[in-house]
């Protein structure tokens, strides 16, 4: 075991979360250390310092990233919350902060930030993650902590890095379980679960739910931690259903796979069969044959086949008798360390597109739940008055398979049922569901973590609910909401869902939002969501509550063009050549600037006449497309819809300096942009989140240097802007700017802040 990489203790027991209106320090020590703890031990099973340099999966990074990615995380929100004042080691929190979230099956090998490079050692992560270890238990011992802890408390930020890292321990544990076989060992403590249970579970009947009117939503006031996406309110009827008493198991899925069906194009839906074909799948990713299928892991281990059965011993498990619940098959199951008989009662683990191709394979009318069917199969629950007694996470004594009580999952009928009948509504595995990952009504992020959620409103990712055996902390809270692209593979299965009441004509109605914003992809353009749903059901299509993506339309790149172009005093000419004039009165160094809201571009051409480089930044892709089309090919047509008129773009007019400028699509101030001698803020206006743009102006603008925010609505205001830019950045100047567009002459607020 890699017991060398540990900085505290080898555990795999999971403590309670933390009520936050009753915690002491001491809790929170113990929380903290715990979820600590937990990650490190996970990565004890790898056999030796190579194996943290392999990619598990080629769309992911090494997993040397993962276990670093967490630490980094805690400084720099940390940071940002004032709960630290000081970075630890600014090189790694930059290599360390951003992971990856591809957009399809068949995206290339991501290696951030320029290509393929070198990690550091394992002894320098090491004592990294120890630094922030011993920082963070420092600096709860010397900060006041007052209760509530509540969304605009510092110690948020610190309750926030833990309930993340809680979910690495989690996506690391999938990468690790993807690795070839002979490159981990099990640890000490770690337990499997048992094969069955006093019953095998070969019948998975129907059970008939009534129709209910619910509400879904997280109260702000709740005493425990939970992500922006959990809060909001959706009150939502749910007409009558059936759905399927258990998960569905192994056994269930082996005869979709015998029956032929991952060689059956008809029970696809087209998104499905293309990811089909290029994986090459003829069974679930866990699943273990001798005829060398495909493995999907990168690097050096791009030709790994974990189908050789006869290259690996078999471990018995407990309960393992090769009876009716695990028979001796051509298909074996890899579980995090071992390989062993395929455990038929267990649920199967597939992808959004497997569990719907099996629900065709059972006929027509056979679908996955909705996030409101799912909700309504939990059964009675406690009022939320009761705080967090009214939440699974918080009991004593779970009975169900979340909380790493095992290893593994375990036998579908092994925990008892609810009052309804179901079993494994929380935990074993997580849950498809139909519905697209969106936000609820009322939905806002949170600035310390403006993209956790929002970037997956894009109708490409599917909710996942209920939680897993490896779910601890607010993951498989009655709350908590996740989701991942169709095609990802997780500790992660499904259930059987058939609608009762079927209409004579017509569709039937289904309790399931989808997106129907078109979102722009940035070297792909406006992507085809599933539609399979909305051809068969009559469901609730909504807009995305991702603010960015709602200026992915051509409507939006048109006007923002012609606000950009349309005139030569148009706001982002006045506003860059005011920077120029500001750097030189001020005696700037004129070496780099920055524009956060690049729009399409014309504040970052302004900017290079007079800045050796320029960093566009904005986080709308259909704007950043423009702009690179525009630095390329030095001309850009547009076509304004309602006069049908074509106004061509002449970059050769403006005189910028393009070789200049590098465009970026970024979400957030990510440390990759490092700081400048000069920044430029204009999109307020049009952020889901002004303040997480602004918290981090200081850091990004060099000592001395100067940021300019310019609202073209005036909204924005040297009062409003103070408390946000904090008190390393002064105002130096206010002043009003005139800018012209269409609709006439306007006037702009321009704030000048200097970094002492």
């Amino acid at each position: 075991m890699m017991t060398k990489i540990l900085t505290g203790e080898l555990t795999f027991t999971s403590l309670k979360p933390l009520d936050l209106s009753t915690c002491t320090k001491q809790e929170i020590k113990l929380y903290f250390e715990n979820s600590y703890d937990l990650n490190e031990s996970l990565f004890t099973a790898l056999k030796d310092e190579s194996a943290f340099y392999k990619c598990p999966d080629r769309l992911r990074l090494p997993l040397i990233f993962y276990f670093a990615h967490t630490a980094s995380v805690y400084v720099n929100k940390l940071l940002l919350a004032g709960f630290i004042k000081d970075r630890v080691n600014v090189e790694f929190e930059t290599m360390f902060e951003t992971g990856v979230d591809e957009m399809s099956w068949d995206d290339t090998e991501n290696y951030r930030m320029g290509g393929q490079f070198i990690w550091p050692s394992l002894d320098e992560v090491v004592a990294y993650r120890r630094k922030v270890r011993n920082l963070i238990l420092d600096q709860i011992d010397n900060t006041p902590l007052t209760l509530p802890v509540t969304m605009d408390h510092s110690w948020w930020g610190l309750i926030m890095g833990m309930e993340h890292e809680r979910i690495h321990v989690e996506t690391s544990s999938v990468l690790i379980r993807q690795l070839p076989i002979h490159l981990v060992l099990k640890p000490e403590r770690w337990t499997y679960g048992p094969v069955k249970s006093d019953s095998s579970a070969t019948e998975n009947t129907l059970l008939s739910v009534e129709a209910k009117d619910i509400t879904i939503g997280k109260p702000e006031s709740f005493p425990s931690y939970g992500w922006d996406n959990e809060y909001g309110q959706a009150e939502i009827h749910v007409p009558p259903f059936k759905a399927s008493k258990y998960l569905v198991t192994n056994r269930e899925f082996l005869g979709f796979v015998r029956a032929g069906g991952y060689k059956s194009k008809k029970f696809w839906s087209d998104e499905g069969w293309k990811w089909r074909v290029f994986k090459q799948a003829n069974h679930p990713v866990f699943w273990v044959c001798n005829n060398g299928c495909p493995g999907g892991c990168g690097g050096d281990l791009a030709d790994w086949s974990h189908c050789h059965i006869k290259d690996v011993p078999e471990k018995i498990l407990e309960n393992d008798e090769n009876d009716s619940s695990s028979v001796d098959t051509e298909y074996r199951l890899r579980l995090m360390f071992d390989l062993v008989n395929l455990p038929l009662d267990w649920p199967v683990e597939v992808n959004y597109h497997e569990a719907k191709a099996f629900c065709s394979w059972k006929g027509e009318d056979f679908r996955l739940p909705t996030e409101a069917e799912h909700n309504v199969m939990r059964g009675k629950q406690r009022p939320v008055s009761d705080g967090t007694a009214c939440d699974i996470i918080f009991s004593d004594n779970i009975e169900a398979n979340l909380n790493l009580q095992y290893g593994s999952s375990t036998p579908v009928n092994l925990f008892p049922s609810n009052e309804l009948g179901f079993h494994d509504v929380s935990g074993n595995v997580w849950t498809w569901v139909e519905d697209h990952f969106n936000g609820l009504s009322g939905f806002d992020t949170h600035w310390l973590y403006d993209d956790f959620s929002s970037p997956c409103f894009d109708g490409h990712h599917n909710m996942i609910l209920g939680g897993s055996w490896i779910s601890t902390g607010d993951e498989a809270s009655r709350f908590a909401r996740f989701a991942f692209r169709r095609h990802f593979f997780q500790h992660l299965g499904f259930r059987l869902v058939q609608t009762i009441d079927q209409p004579r004509e017509g569709k039937v109605s289904l309790p399931a939002r989808v997106v129907n914003t078109p979102v722009f992809v940035l070297g792909q353009g406006v992507t085809a969501k599933n539609e399979s749903l909305q051809t068969k059901y009559r469901v609730e299509s909504v807009p995305t509550t991702n603010l960015n993506y709602c200026y992915e339309g051509e409507d939006s790149l048109v006007g923002i063009l012609e606000l950009e172009f349309g005139f030569r005093d148009s706001g982002l000419a006045v506003l860059a050549a005011m920077c120029v004039g500001y750097a030189r009165d001020m005696g700037i160094s004129t070496n780099t600037a920055l524009h956060l809201g690049a729009g399409t571009g014309r504040g970052a051409f302004e900017l290079s006449k007079e800045f050796s480089q320029v960093l566009g930044v904005e986080p709308v892709g259909r704007f950043v497309d423009a702009s690179l089309k525009l630095q390329e090919k030095r001309r850009l047509t547009f076509t304004d819809a309602n006069s049908n008129s074509a106004t061509v773009i002449n970059l050769n007019d403006y005189n910028a300096n393009p070789e200049r400028i590098t465009f970026k699509q970024l979400t957030w101030i990510s440390n990759e942009v490092g700081s400048h001698d000069l920044v430029l803020v204009s999109h307020l206006d049009r952020v889901q989140n002004p303040k997480a743009w602004l918290m981090r102006v200081w850091e990004i603008t060099k000592s001395n240097g100067i940021a300019v925010v310019g609202s073209l609505s005036g909204e924005w205001t040297q009062d409003k802007l103070q408390p946000m830019l904090g008190e390393r950045m002064s105002c130096v100047l206010s002043e009003g700017a005139e800018y012209h567009c269409r609709s006439g002459s306007h006037a702009a607020v321009v704030t000048v802040w200097r970094h002492h």
